[in-house]
């Protein structure tokens, strides 16, 4: 089985060096690993819990989606998009909250860390806690239970959401499985190695601490002006410096090859003055970050591009998210009414009428097969093969696996056919 790896962005900020280095760098590389199926996406409901700022939310929205295309995101090879341009994440999150226990949400970092800080000024413990906050774990583990992803990056501190959704996921198999399981449970890969960048200051480069440096905002110029103010020691130039010691051999380590260390270390060592090894640093990232600078630019002033590429990322969402949920709200009992065969003695009219499959061989010598329904209608028609039993296996695919195997199928929906029919149909077959 494919690992599918699924990353979420949360959109109130705009991303700096740390973030480049830490975050968007590495998991764009891990996106080119052959076999990986990758998810990206804007996290912009989970930010609303965090901003009430409309204007924010939405810039954010756009530099961070204009970020990760810039970075070399290649939207041919991942499925990127925005949560809010997925109506079943939130559907699925409702069938989530009503199987979750209010004990486990209680339990949750983010909303005891609240709880704690109001006692500890004299309030009330829920005192500015909002339900959003309260309950986020659960449109977190819907975004992860959504896809069946295999494996979720995560900081240390995030790994107990990921045990929340594979405890609310395992027992939504439990109730509603019926002995099949409906939701992957996810795994958490812990980033032990990513690289935390120092700030300005030393610490860790954090808008919190007012330490970043600006991966594309104020362009070379807003780049360079930085650097410059990293502190450093009191060392004049001809005074070795320590390499071991200082934050801005850290930032050079994190964008040169191994030669480029030896050499810049050999330097500081033999007294490379602190103005010129600053400027050598500027050049070393403006190589990386220039380029991609540039095609930031260029997306931050055509935002259809943007749009573009997250409506297509959201198409390719929502083709495994309907028929998902489709089957979910099969499995706890929210399906559509079916006339009831009145129970008279064998009579073929009293029998529900079912919709059929037809494979046939067409002039041009390939082998076809549609999905009808009992009144006629195409639901379903199919490529061409070259062999009869291709076709007969894909049908037996999808009586035997229903909507689950309709994204990977050969064929196209009938005319003025929605998605949900088919499923359904296919739901009517799979149970006889």
């Amino acid at each position: 089985m494919k690992q599918r790896v699924l990353t979420g962005i949360t959109t109130t900020g705009t991303p700096h060096l740390g973030n480049y280095v830490g975050a968007i760098r590495p998991a764009i590389a891990a996106s080119l690993v052959a076999g990986n199926e990758s998810f990206f996406f804007l996290a912009d409901y989970h930010a609303l819990i965090k901003c009430d700022d409309p204007r924010r939310i939405e810039r954010s929205r756009l530099e961070l989606a204009a970020t990760w295309l810039a970075a070399g995101l290649d939207t041919e090879r991942v499925v990127f998009y925005r949560q809010s341009d997925i109506p079943e994440i939130p559907e699925l999150t409702w069938l989530l909250t009503c199987v979750t226990a209010k004990g486990l949400m209680n339990r949750a970092h983010a909303y005891k860390a609240s709880t704690d800080a109001n006692e500890a000024a004299g309030e009330e413990p829920d005192a500015g806690v909002t339900m959003g906050l309260f309950s986020y774990p659960i449109l977190m583990a819907a975004d992860i239970l959504m896809f069946n992803a295999t494996h979720v990056p995560v900081g240390r501190d995030q790994v107990q959401h990921i045990e929340m959704a594979r405890d609310v996921g395992q027992r939504f198999n439990h109730l509603f499985g019926q002995g099949k399981e409906l939701f992957v449970l996810p795994q958490a890969v812990v980033e032990e190695q990513v690289a935390t960048l120092p700030g300005l200051d030393g610490r860790k480069m954090s808008k919190s601490y007012d330490n970043t440096i600006p991966l594309f905002e104020g362009g070379s110029k807003g780049l360079k002006e930085a650097i410059a103010r990293i502190v450093t020691d009191s060392r004049l130039p001809g005074e070795a410096k320590d390499p071991d010691n200082s934050h801005l051999f850290t930032l050079y380590q994190a964008f040169a090859n191994s030669d480029e260390t030896a050499a810049f270390r050999t330097a500081l060592l033999e007294g490379l003055g602190w103005g010129d090894a600053k400027q050598q640093l500027f050049e070393l990232i403006e190589r990386e970050i220039g380029p991609k600078r540039a095609h930031y630019a260029e997306l931050m002033a055509n935002p259809e591009r943007i749009e573009a590429a997250l409506q297509e990322g959201a198409r390719k969402a929502r083709a495994l998210a309907t028929p998902l949920l489709v089957q979910l709200r099969e499995a706890v009992g929210l399906r559509r009414f079916q006339a009831i065969a009145t129970p008279v003695a064998a009579s073929d009219h009293n029998k529900p009428q079912l919709p059929i499959f037809k494979q046939y061989r067409e002039a041009d010598g390939r082998f076809y097969f549609k999905l009808t329904a009992h009144d006629g209608r195409v639901l379903l028609q199919s490529e061409g093969f070259e062999q009869g039993r291709d076709a007969g296996q894909w049908v037996g695919k999808l009586k035997q696996h229903g909507a689950a195997a309709l994204a990977e199928a050969p064929v196209q929906l009938g005319d003025g056919i929605s998605q949900d029919e088919v499923a359904e149909a296919l739901s009517l077959l799979s149970a006889e």
